[in-house]
């Protein structure tokens, strides 16, 4: 393994690379780790492409819903392949070294990614309170004008923070050392390498989490808080089953997604430890990606019913 180490004696400030430290603490499964990553690479390569083509070629999910999770399959693919090829190439080369501007440039992609991801499960709450709430004007309010600007607004909304952000955390001095103890560049073990007081810069990370973490959060309870007040008082046990199948697929990601950034990136300093952070970063970022095909397909007879009628038209011919 490459552990190239740089420290403070070294008496320079400006690091030119980094070492992503990722899983070499368990030497003995490295092959092991590169078979279950490159599963769940695949996995959620395969799982999310076929979302997007299900929801595409099949005019019965032409629907604002179905729109969205499309966006939303979309934006999983691009956010894993932010970090799981990093830590594919590592676990097979055994060179862990990343440069300073890759390390800017993946966090910068992290980052913006993250904001549209929770910017897109708020648009989709909203979808649904709508759905739910005001079925009679669902088709006047979620129009395809509307679901392309909220769609739009999500992907592009985070970029300027996001980049200045990250154009602040590396204006910092690196002199401690070079070793990121992560699987890929994250704020908090970067943090860590300053030589400086990061104090300002904490504080700005818990701005920006609160602005496109918490916020956004807020935004899907009070959806949720309404749609399961709507859904209580429907008179039929029929009606209310429907009602719930169409949220708690959506609401499984949202407790999945939130629940462990929200741990992550707005707990107390004190509280952070290396393998906490791997452990927890793996879910929101590889685990979940993974699981939401399965979520959403499993859960939506629609989906289910658009695949069958796929597979059998492609069997038949």
């Amino acid at each position: 393994m490459q552990l190239e180490e740089r420290n403070a004696q070294d008496n320079d400030s400006t690091m030119m690379h980094f070492v992503l430290l990722g899983f070499s603490d368990l030497p003995n499964l490295q092959g092991l780790l590169s078979g279950v990553f490159t599963i769940m690479y695949l996995t959620i390569l395969i799982g999310n492409s076929l979302i997007i083509i299900i929801t595409s070629i099949d005019p019965t999910l032409h629907k604002p819903m179905y729109f969205f999770l499309a966006n939303f399959s979309s934006l999983e693919i691009c956010y894993v392949s932010v970090t799981l090829p990093r830590i594919l190439f590592n676990l097979w080369t055994q060179n862990r070294s990343i440069s300073l501007r890759d390390c800017a440039a993946q966090l910068c992609f992290f980052l913006i990614l993250g904001a549209t991801e929770c910017f897109l499960l708020a648009v989709m709450s909203y979808d649904r309170y709508v759905a739910i709430c005001n079925p009679l004007h669902y088709a006047l309010v979620m129009n395809p004008k509307r679901c392309a600007q909220l769609a739009a607004g999500c992907w592009l909304g985070g970029i300027p923070v996001q980049i200045g952000q990250t154009c602040q955390i590396f204006s910092l001095h690196f002199c401690n050392s070079n070793q990121i103890n992560h699987f890929f560049c994250d704020i908090p073990p970067i943090l860590q390498l300053a030589c400086e007081d990061t104090s300002a810069h904490e504080a700005s990370v818990y701005v920006v989490a609160m602005l496109f973490v918490a916020v956004p959060f807020m935004l899907i309870l009070a959806s949720y808080s309404k749609i399961i007040s709507t859904i209580l008082r429907l008179p039929t046990a029929k009606g209310r089953a429907k009602a719930f199948s169409t949220c708690s697929s959506h609401l499984l990601v949202v407790v999945l997604f939130f629940g462990t950034a929200t741990i992550t990136y707005l707990r107390p300093k004190s509280s952070h430890s290396a393998d906490n952070d791997k452990l927890l970063s793996l879910f929101y970022t590889v685990v979940t990606p993974m699981f939401n095909p399965l979520i959403y397909s499993l859960r939506n007879k629609d989906v289910i019913a658009s695949l069958k009628k796929i597979i059998t038209k492609n069997v038949m011919s």
